[in-house]
């Protein structure tokens, strides 16, 4: 597929306890991505910190670990033709009072601190080279 590119989407822990996950990965699918890695972990101390440590001098930082260990995070990898700036638009702005109608942290988010979802380009991070599936699905037919 040419364009094709691969994003990480973190679905944190109140959106995991919530079980608000398969409406995501529903709207992800009806935009015609493919999920090739998928898992639910309880993230160790020091991948919270990785994850976050453009945040580390930020007040924030230290909430936003010990919150990322409040419960299990779905970590997924997504692959597509233009999927990380249409999953940017899906998610909205990080502020859910900035986030329009229809938008995951719009319909769903309360606040910053506490917002559902995460998209970075973290797959490394998250996931080892093995872990992500490589297949051609028969939609692209």
């Amino acid at each position: 597929m040419a364009n094709t590119e691969h994003t990480f989407i973190a679905l944190k822990p109140n959106r995991v306890q919530r079980g608000l996950m398969g409406e995501i990965i529903k709207g992800f699918e009806q935009k015609r991505f493919y999920l090739v890695s998928l898992k639910c972990i309880q993230a160790l101390e020091d991948l919270r910190k990785e994850h976050y440590i453009d945040l580390k001098d930020r007040p924030l930082f230290t909430w936003l670990v010990k919150y990322m260990h409040s419960g299990p995070v779905v970590a997924m990898v997504w692959e597509g033709l233009n999927v990380v700036k249409t999953l940017r638009v899906m998610l909205g702005e990080t502020n859910p009072v900035d986030s329009k109608p229809g938008t995951i942290c719009g319909d769903f988010c309360i606040q910053i601190g506490g917002n559902i979802i995460h998209g970075k380009k973290d797959i490394s991070l998250w996931f080892q080279p093995e872990e992500l599936v490589d297949y051609k699905s028969c939609a692209q037919d």
